[in-house]
Parts: structure tokens; sequence; C-alpha cells
């Protein structure tokens, strides 16, 4: 982890909005920022602000005039969720992300992280992906308005910089996990998914998970807490090494994972193994694997000066620990 004693960019008394503070990013980027010193965080709940209203974003950018933005916010889900609500995942949104985006450009907003999603890449992607693989094939089907709202984000932020002289970077995090996750069964990413089960199963003495898929695809997994340095250091970048990232001939767009996977069956194992679960996991071959791997190539982040710094087998135990009351 790069050395946050340095003096940073965003002075600690800056006003900095954080869209989404209360997801598994936001709340995240809260933490670290509050951890670091910051006291002029702007935030807002869903009923405060309604960022799918476009002129309720407009006017709270106006009177707030936030110099630094967080666009965390997004409707998130897992397979189950992107197959059942393809139209909600593709309009909230692109809708979302218009919204803020245009609002903080007209407040003159100095710097926006936009975060997506790994799944903005290719299903048949070179591995590990690197930034420059955005849009060279076809999208994994089960997210894949998802993902083309997220891709239309990048070209938003590639596109308002190149018109309108903006600071806006394009972050695209791994598979995260976390306290503050969704832990729904029907809504939620793979390894909240599996924490929940195996948190029933040893509740109700079940000598056995049922775990979607053949256990064979591989999925990187980065704890959010670490996500959440990355972009704070991100923003926190000299100018130099920041516009670096916002050249013309190509998006705004840098990877934020740990550049290391495993497959479903060693996750669930891992899971198993630090929840204490001691029965059999067994696979439903007849549920959707997903994408067969999706490992970033963090070549650009590591040479910024950036690692993550939390093992899968803590950031498991540490999110366990936060919310095993909770589920």
């Amino acid at each position: 982890m790069p050395d946050q004693s340095a003096t940073p960019y965003m002075q600690l008394d800056a006003r900095i909005f954080i869209a989404g503070h209360r997801g598994l990013v936001g709340s995240a980027i809260h933490r670290e920022l509050t951890r670091l010193g910051y006291t002029n965080l702007l935030t807002r709940t869903r009923a405060e602000l309604n960022l799918l209203d476009p002129a309720a974003v407009h006017q709270s950018f106006q009177a707030e005039k936030p110099e630094y933005v967080f666009l965390a916010a997004a409707k998130v889900g897992g397979i189950l969720a992107n197959n059942s609500y393809p139209a909600d995942f593709i309009r909230d949104n692109l809708i979302l992300q218009t919204n803020i985006i245009e609002s903080a450009r007209q407040a003159n907003v100095k710097r926006l992280l936009f975060l997506g999603s790994s799944c903005i890449y290719p299903k048949l992607a070179p591995q590990p992906m690197p930034e420059s693989c955005l849009l060279t094939g076809p999208l994994e089907p089960t997210n894949r308005p998802y993902a083309l709202a997220k891709i239309a984000g990048i070209e938003m932020c590639w596109s308002y910089n190149r018109q309108y002289g903006t600071h806006y970077l394009a972050a695209m995090p791994t598979n995260l996990y976390g306290p503050g996750d969704n832990f729904d069964l029907n809504t939620s990413h793979v390894l909240p998914a599996l924490i929940r089960k195996t948190a029933e199963a040893i509740k109700s003495r079940a000598k056995e998970i049922t775990v979607w898929g053949t256990g064979t695809p591989r999925r990187e997994l980065l704890y959010s807490d670490d996500l959440a340095q990355a972009c704070v250091f991100l923003m926190n970048l000299d100018d130099l090494r920041f516009h670096s990232l916002l050249t013309e001939n190509a998006p705004p767009l840098i990877n934020i994972g740990t550049g290391e996977d495993v497959t479903i069956r060693e996750l669930a194992e891992t899971v198993a193994r630090v929840l204490g679960f001691t029965g059999s996991l067994v696979f439903d071959p007849s549920k959707p694997d997903g994408t067969p791997r999706k490992l970033m190539d963090v070549t650009r982040l590591h040479s910024l000066g950036w690692h993550h710094t939390t093992s899968l087998e803590q950031g498991i135990r540490l999110t366990w620990n936060l919310i095993q009351n909770q589920i």
C-alpha cells in the first residue's frame, strides 16, 4: 500500500461527494476518507436525493458545489438479478451516471472517479484482461445490459474530457466483497451468496451445500476496503500521474484488482473453512457458470505504486466477523 502520510492532492477540508455512500463500495470509500481525516464529506440517502431525477441532482450539485466526486452508486446484482431485470439494470444505470456526470460538469467538479465493473470486458477476453481489450469481443450475455451501461459511462468520461476539458477517470474493480455487501440469495454475487448459504447450513445443521455451476470458473476477488484505498490513492495522484491516465488516444480507464484468482470450488472451500462448515459441497452443473475467467491485468495500477494488502481468507474472515449477527 502506498505511503498515506504524503500530502494528499485532495485537501482534508475539500468538499467530496460520495454517490452511493451506503453501498458496498461507497461505504468503504466513506470509511477510508474518514480514516484519513477528511472532514467535508457530502452524502445523501436515496430519500434525500433521488439520483434518477436529473433536476434534483443538478440542484444538489449547484447548491453543494462538490470539488471531487466518487461515483459509486449503481444498480448491481448477481446472475439471477441480471437475468430477471435486464431493463432495470441498463435503464437505471444509464440515467443515474448521466445525471451525475453532467451535473458534475456544470458544477465544475475538479476530479470525478467513475466506478464500473470487470464485466465490461469481453466474455473470452485474454487473461489477465488489460484495459486495452475493452470492446474487442462479445460480452457475457448474463450481464450484458449492466456491462453496456458501464461501458457507456466510460465513454462519457472520455468524451467529456475531450470536449469539456474535465478530469474524469473510470476505475474498473474486479469482483468485490466485504461489509455492506448484499447477502440476499436472489440478488447477490457469488461470494456473499456462498457466505449466506454456508451460514444457513451451519444453523440448520445441514450436511451439504449446493453451489451453482460446475465450480471450475475462476474469479478474482478484492476486499472492499482495499478497493477504497485504491480509489482514494487514484484521486490523490499528483497532476502529472493523474493526467497520464486521461489521454485522448484511449479511454480514461484503469483496472483495480489483486492480479490473483481462484476457482469457484476453491472459493466455496475457503468460505466453508473460515465459517467452520464441515459438510460436503455439491455442485449443480444445470445452473449457469457465467464467464469462465475474469482476471484483471493490474500492471498499470501497480506501476503507479498501489498493491492490495488483504488476502482472500483474511478478507472473508473480516467480513464474517462484521456481519455474522446480521444474516
